[in-house]
């Protein structure tokens, strides 16, 4: 099972303490996304959300983090190496 996770991902382009503890959550995303995965599929494995009965909520939990997750790769990740505080 994953940290427990925020509905909403954090945005913005500080690092976060949240970011920091879910960068297992991020590097699952973006593999699943790379490897073409239903997202359906991805938010019912990794968050444990029904998307036949939460929708709406599957569908902005996925978003929001796997846009995250995109961020982290382009330039959070440097934030990370530098040691950037919370």
């Amino acid at each position: 099972m994953i940290e427990p996770y925020d509905d909403a991902a954090p945005t913005g382009d500080d690092l976060t303490a949240y970011d920091q503890a879910h960068l297992k959550l991020y590097a699952r995303l973006l593999d699943a996304d790379s490897d073409g995965a239903d997202w359906r599929e991805i938010v019912r494995i990794v968050f444990g959300i029904d998307p036949a009965r939460e929708p709406r909520r599957a569908a902005t939990v996925h978003q929001g983090h796997l846009a995250r997750a995109r961020w982290m790769a382009r330039k959070g990740y440097l934030l990370l190496l530098r040691g950037s505080p919370d």
